[in-house]
């Protein structure tokens, strides 16, 4: 009878997580979450969190319910604990204690400092059933870069580059400042879903230098991430795309440089480039409140990061071609997560435990 019981529990928990990936790039600062109410085994309100300062699941699910007097009767499962403070939005503990619903059940405690169980207590306190940790790695797995912040201070980092068949990033020479396309057209527009899905885009001088990218969306619909450039010595000249102010861009400099003041969406900060620099950026991204960064820089950009252990994924792009000489592929070690072709493109994805 628990071995039904627990799959039953799974299953409406499973559909939390399923609605909520759906807020996947636009509730930050928030995380993605997901609630159902279920009566008598049938789901009569469910919702998901779509964007910050707008009702939360659990709020959206209640309100989904035709028939309120069933509340009293009804439990509600949540993919992360209820908060308890109020933000932009009033607690959802407070919520779920005023319509009588004496049944909960939560994916995963909720790591913000401001929360970390007391919405869970708050319930129990006032006389509610809570079951806590149902399908919780699941749960802590669509919120990865929400744990991080919270949990490790610092942004998600994913690592992605595209490599020849013979494994060389680019060629050695080239005559124009633009790229060099390795992956397909699908691939690409791949990576522009992905850019709204993040935060922060992360590039290095010589990636600005030879490629001139503007690091925005444009094959895909959302959000422009933030841009974040390594550019010590500020010798980027003004009239490359990371300069037009039409997103908010933060330049890695030396923190002895003399910075200017360009434009609302332009931002310096200075960094010490004799230590750690990877560490370094995460801790400024992390005072940005960057919950995420996608790291597309050059090899050296990358192999940085890999060399200290700060990164969380790899999306590794293989295309058919070949070059035969270039820039080579970063040398890394992970989990492969997952493999998939994208036409004639194999896309890798890794994962790096700590």
């Amino acid at each position: 009878m628990y071995f039904c019981d627990v799959k039953i529990k799974e299953k409406y928990l499973n559909r939390c997580i399923e609605i909520a990936a759906n807020g996947l790039g636009t509730t930050y600062p928030n995380p993605m979450v997901g609630a159902v109410v279920v009566y008598n085994h049938q789901i009569i309100g469910e919702g998901w969190h779509r964007k910050a300062g707008e009702p939360h699941a659990e709020v959206l699910a209640i309100n989904a319910v035709a028939n309120p007097e069933l509340l009293s009767k009804a439990t509600i499962y949540v993919s992360l604990e209820p908060c308890n403070h109020f933000g932009k939005t009033p607690p959802c503990a407070d919520l779920i204690i005023e319509k009588g619903i004496k049944k909960v059940v939560v994916g995963s405690v909720d790591p913000n400092e401001k929360v970390a169980g007391r919405g869970i207590k708050k319930l129990m306190e006032a006389g509610c059933e809570v079951r806590v940790g149902v399908l919780e790695k699941a749960c802590n797995q669509l919120n990865k870069r929400f744990f991080t912040f919270h949990l490790k201070k610092r942004p998600f980092v994913i690592l992605k580059w595209a490599e020849s068949a013979d494994g060389f990033m680019a060629p050695l020479h080239k005559n124009e400042n633009r790229p060099v396309w390795i992956s397909n057209p699908q691939s690409r527009q791949l990576v522009h879903k992905w850019r709204t899905e993040e935060q922060a885009v992360l590039v290095g001088t010589q990636t600005v230098l030879s490629d001139n990218p503007q690091l925005n969306v444009r094959d895909w619909t959302g959000n422009p991430p933030v841009r974040i450039v390594i550019d010590r010595n500020l010798c980027i000249p003004k009239n490359l795309s990371v300069w037009d102010g039409s997103q908010k861009t933060i330049f890695m400099v030396d923190k002895n440089l003399t910075m200017p003041n360009l434009s609302a969406n332009i931002h310096f900060e200075g960094i010490d480039f004799s230590e750690n620099v990877a560490e370094q950026i995460a801790a400024v991204l992390y005072k940005h409140q960057l919950q995420s960064v996608i790291i597309e820089g050059g090899r050296k950009t990358l192999q940085s990061s890999i060399d200290v252990g700060l990164w969380d994924e790899a999306r590794v792009f293989t295309g058919n071609i070949l070059l035969k000489d270039g820039v080579p592929a970063p040398k890394f070690s992970g989990n492969l997560k997952s493999e998939e072709c994208i036409k004639e493109d194999k896309l890798r994805i890794y994962t790096h435990d700590d």
